[in-house]
C-alpha cells in the first residue's frame, strides 16, 4: 500500500493548512492514496485550518484515498470535538496505531 505521512509544524491557521493541501495534493498526483497528517508538532490550530482539512478530506475522498489524523494534542483534540470533526476524519493517537489499523509496514 503507498502512503505519504506529513507533518505539519507549530500554528496552523488557514494560509498553513493550504500549504498542507497543496503538498497532498502533489501526493496524490504522485499515485499515493493513504495520507497520514501527523499533529504532534502543532500547538494551535484554528477554524480555519479545520475548514480546509476538510475542504483537502473532500478532494483526497472524490479521487479515491483516504486521510487520516493522528497525535492531536488537547488543545487541537478539543477544538475537533467542539465543532464535531472528530466524528468526520479518522484519528490515531499515533503514528504507531495507524501503521497496525492499517496493516503498514513501520517507517
Amino acid at each position: 500500500m503507498n502512503y505519504k505521512v506529513i507533518q505539519p509544524t507549530e500554528f496552523m491557521d488557514d494560509s498553513s493548512a493550504n500549504q498542507l493541501r497543496h503538498e497532498i495534493s502533489n501526493a496524490m498526483a504522485d499515485g499515493v492514496k493513504t495520507i497520514l497528517v501527523d499533529l504532534r508538532d502543532v500547538t494551535f490550530m484554528n477554524s480555519s485550518a479545520i475548514g480546509a482539512l476538510v475542504a483537502t478530506l473532500k478532494l483526497v475522498q472524490e479521487k479515491g484515498g483516504t486521510l487520516s489524523l493522528c497525535s492531536l494534542n488537547e488543545q487541537v483534540r478539543t477544538l475537533f470535538a467542539l465543532t464535531k470533526m472528530d466524528h468526520v476524519f479518522d484519528i490515531f493517537v499515533d503514528r504507531r496505531e495507524f501503521m497496525q489499523k492499517n496493516e503498514l509496514p513501520a517507517s
